[in-house]
């Protein structure tokens, strides 16, 4: 039985929401007034949270139906927020890239999809470099909203303390109108004009999707013929939200004690990710979440080995908690075989559940002319289609997808139904960090995975 071996650490013997303060924090801008970062964490600790344990509590039983195959998790959104695009078209936008490519997998899949957003929180991106330099000029990296300005120049990429006030108001603005939308309506598939397709070009795509809908219409009216009681919740839809737990003194200003027990939640957020640049073993984020009550999506990827993962697991979920842990893979399509296999055999023989997600976007991303950053949707779809091959021959169950994109007409992606092609990217490229799958191509992979699922049924059934 595999069986690695503890790396030696002097962990806090008690977790407190600030004991990560003794460990090294990773990614973490260097804030030059320490009162006022005292401060703007103290006014968060007294604001109201953003969602509930019960909430939280919903989604990580959710989450352990997914990682035996009863459910399966769409996990998307942004892969930064802007404050600037806190605007009822924009979330709105977002709100239905998500709900069109969930029902197409449920639809497709024959079984509940949970969705997640990256939105109402996701205004903290980690950087290679602490610096950027340009025309001789250098300042601080933008890390996100929560922290700077993307503007070049001293006084907008100066770390500003109070910037995380108006994360949490933002924030808490989004999931406002967020719910009101679910509540609401929005998703009710008795009102089409919500669902339709005016960002799709591809004819094809636009048929294949209309006649889910016409099918699941008539399945409606049917139902709704023979019977007098209300059919489940199809008038309206949960979503739940995710940001990476990143900027350590806001998760823990959001951090509270359960009224009906002594259990700590981060209740800034649903779902919070720790990422690959910080997910070491001996390191702030991990002490800080092996704490939290809430689900955890922990990214891995290329130098993740079994005999780090498996101790990282111990470490965080030590009861073996179903739905607790979530392992968001990254590793590129040329590199996932390789990688993702020996993790999947070493997760099963140490007896541990999680959840199995592939991000398909981030170990795809490369440089092209004039220093522009892309990913080809020809690559996400191979590792993705990978991913689904290697947990099946290795008898496990990839239960998730995780992606950054918008529901935005935007040329960030090169490739999908379009043929974008590297010459479009200039035409609308918006995001500020990395590329994202515009509705089209997103609303494409969610069939991609429709098809590659029942490809997998079919040759298992002969």
């Amino acid at each position: 039985m595999f069986q690695p071996k503890m790396p030696s650490l002097e962990p806090v013997q008690t977790w407190t929401r600030d004991s990560w303060r003794q460990y090294e924090a990773e990614q973490q801008p260097a804030f030059d007034d320490k009162k006022q970062l005292a401060e703007v964490v103290e006014e968060l600790n007294s604001k109201p949270p953003l969602v509930t344990p019960w909430e939280i509590d919903r989604l990580k039983g959710q989450i352990a139906q997914a990682s035996i195959g009863n459910r399966f998790l769409l996990q998307g959104g942004d892969c930064a927020e802007l404050f600037s695009e806190c605007r009822p078209d924009i979330i709105a936008n977002r709100l239905k890239v998500l709900l069109q490519m969930s029902l197409v997998l449920v639809y497709g899949l024959r079984m509940p999809v949970i969705r997640v957003g990256r939105f109402a929180g996701q205004y903290a991106k980690p950087r290679s470099s602490d610096t950027e330099e340009n025309n001789g000029e250098i300042f601080p990296s933008y890390r996100g909203d929560i922290v700077n300005a993307p503007e070049f120049g001293r006084q907008a990429r100066r770390p500003a303390p109070e910037r995380m006030i108006k994360a949490y108001e933002y924030s808490a603005i989004s999931l406002n109108y967020i719910r009101a939308l679910g509540e609401g309506g929005f998703a009710d598939l008795n009102h089409p004009e919500n669902w339709d397709l005016g960002f799709v070009e591809h004819d094809e795509l636009r048929r294949e999707y209309q006649g889910i809908v016409d099918s699941i219409l008539e399945a409606l009216k049917f139902m709704q013929a023979v019977s007098s009681n209300p059919i489940g919740d199809i008038d309206r839809v949960s979503f739940y939200t995710s940001h990476e737990a990143l900027l350590l003194p806001y998760e823990e200003a959001f951090t509270r004690q359960s009224e009906h027990s002594s259990k700590a939640y981060n209740l800034s957020t649903h779902f919070p990710w720790i990422g690959k640049r910080t997910n070491q073993i001996d390191g702030a984020h991990i002490e800080y979440i092996r704490g939290i009550q809430n689900p955890i999506g922990i990214k891995i990827g290329s130098g993740m080995t079994p005999e780090t993962l498996i101790p990282l697991l111990d470490r965080v979920n030590a009861n073996h908690e179903a739905g607790k842990i979530s392992l968001i893979t990254r590793f590129g399509a040329k590199h996932i075989e390789k990688g993702l296999r020996p993790l999947i055999k070493a997760v099963q023989t140490s007896g541990h559940t999680v959840l199995w997600t592939c991000d398909p976007m981030h170990g795809n991303t490369e440089v092209v002319g004039n220093d522009v950053k892309t990913r080809r949707y020809e690559n996400i779809l191979s590792e993705l289609e990978q991913a689904f091959d290697i947990h099946a021959d290795c008898g496990s169950i990839l239960g998730g997808v995780h992606l950054e994109l918008t529901g935005e007409n935007v040329t960030e992606c090169i490739g999908g139904a379009r043929g974008l092609k590297e010459a479009d990217l200039s035409r609308a490229y918006q995001s500020e960090v990395d590329p994202r799958l515009n509705g089209e191509q997103a609303l494409e992979l969610a069939f991609a995975i429709v098809r590659k699922q029942r490809a997998m049924r079919q040759e298992a059934s002969v």
